[in-house]
């Protein structure tokens, strides 16, 4: 298992708070594009704004004189990451019409259980208080967004095909993310969903121009901030960070998004959200206690 750096798990931290509080910008920018239109902008306006940075950043290795990562890797693990991460993006926007964001909220954030699942097949080592605070997490989740009986409807069932690919996407991430430059393989990834909701909006959706200005807010918040710097850290976090635990701190995208209401919002936060909250954090605090040395 990775070594658990205090970097690494503040980088996915903050991931976690602009992704929590991106459930605002979502909300708000439905209101002007389609799911597909909102989609493929958001993503494409994140793989561009880090292509200066990525041009900065090949700039300073060749002045210092290193070597560039292997560019066939950062393609392909950009365009793998991207397929995923475009199709689970779709299916979550599409569930949030046939189902309610609470129920969407605890179907998304099951990966907290999926990953280490799907770690088993690939022959990783997940230990004991990883499971039990997958289970705390869960169960603080489910108090946290379900207000009513969980029962799989049409976009009950998206959002659980949603959550498979989001566990797949951190599971790919950990593969290629320390072989690749993570701004190249993040801006690559970016690029690759956003084409593959843009064709597809072009398809089955009628986007106009003036649309994307009147979103532009929205739109920019979800691209710039939420795709572009959010996904990022979330590659670079990752890089010394044990996928499993990894999907824990990442889960607190709920706890904030639940916040970003209360504050933007002004919703009011009950007695059984504030407990999911506790037993939320609890469990990502109790991942990272370091194990007991033996000897």
């Amino acid at each position: 298992m990775k070594k658990v750096s205090l970097k690494s798990s503040l980088l996915l931290l903050l991931t976690a708070f602009i992704w929590g509080v991106a459930f605002v910008s979502q909300s708000v920018g439905m209101d002007y594009l389609g799911p597909l239109s909102f989609n493929g902008a958001r993503f494409l306006m994140g793989g561009v704004v880090l292509l200066p940075v990525i041009a900065y950043n090949r700039a300073k290795k060749k002045s210092m004189g290193h070597r560039p990562e292997n560019l066939k890797t950062t393609v392909t693990g950009g365009i793998s990451c991207g397929f995923v991460l475009g199709i689970a993006a779709l299916l979550q926007q599409y569930g949030i019409l046939y189902t309610t964001v609470g129920k969407a909220g605890f179907i998304t954030t099951l990966y907290i259980i999926l990953v280490p699942f799907f770690g088993i097949f690939l022959k990783k080592k997940v230990p004991g208080k990883v499971w039990i605070g997958a289970v705390i997490a869960a169960l603080g989740l489910y108090l946290l967004c379900m207000g009513e009986s969980l029962s799989l409807g049409r976009g009950d069932t998206l959002v659980f095909l949603c959550a498979i690919l989001f566990s797949v996407h951190i599971l790919v991430i950990d593969y290629f993310s320390p072989r690749t430059d993570g701004v190249e393989l993040s801006c690559i990834q970016f690029l690759t969903a956003g084409m593959i909701a843009g064709i597809l909006a072009f398809i089955f959706e009628n986007p106009r121009p003036q649309d994307f200005i009147n979103g532009i807010l929205p739109l920019a918040y979800a691209g710039i901030l939420s795709s572009g710097v959010g996904y990022t850290l979330q590659v670079i976090g990752q890089k010394n960070m044990d996928p499993t635990v990894a999907s824990l701190i990442l889960s607190l995208e709920s706890v904030f998004s639940v916040l970003a209401g209360w504050v933007i919002l002004r919703q009011v936060l009950t007695g059984r959200e504030l407990m999911g909250c506790c037993l939320v954090f609890g469990a990502v605090i109790l991942v990272q206690l370091p194990a007991k040395k033996s000897g």
